[in-house]
């Protein structure tokens, strides 16, 4: 049996182009009906940053222990929570960044406009943290994997010959 490999980039791409493409037809319609596109909240980004600090100390902790240094707080069951924890910000972190990505390009058509230009940029900027969340997730990801034993073979019959 061979080991999860995890979450992987290539599955995070496609979830964020997955979500860029059904966003932006989702907010194309919705402009075509007269509708402005929805104005970001700055507590989302906020919200993002926090958990991305919160998910970068947790998966700091289980990279000591799993290094060698003991620490009692962190049990088995908090290490799988924090890796399952980092697989979920990556993956939640990519969908974000297609999401403000497809609110940008929706706007992009009418760059040239002053304050159409003005509502583009913090569109990119939560973006940006997303893109900071689902790194930092991959990266917690990481952290948690455990690393093989040099007594692995021992525990393997000997092949026949």
């Amino acid at each position: 049996m061979t080991p999860h490999s995890g979450i992987r980039v290539s599955t995070l791409v496609l979830a964020g182009l997955a979500m860029t493409v059904v966003a932006w037809l989702g907010l194309r319609w919705l402009t075509a009906g007269g509708n402005a596109v929805p104005e970001p909240g700055w507590v989302g980004a906020a919200a993002m940053l926090f958990l991305t600090g919160g998910l970068v100390i947790a998966g700091w902790q289980v990279r000591k222990v799993r290094d060698g240094l003991p620490n009692l707080a962190i049990s088995p069951l908090r290490a799988a929570r924090t890796l399952v924890l980092g697989q979920a910000g990556a993956l939640t972190g990519s969908v974000l960044v297609g999401w403000y990505l497809a609110n940008a390009l929706v706007l992009l058509p009418d760059a040239d406009v002053d304050s159409q230009r003005g509502r583009i940029l913090p569109f990119v900027l939560h973006a940006v943290v997303a893109l900071l969340l689902a790194v930092a997730g991959m990266v917690v990801q990481n952290w948690c994997r455990l690393r093989p034993r040099d007594d692995e073979d021992e525990d393997q019959p000997p092949a026949a010959s």
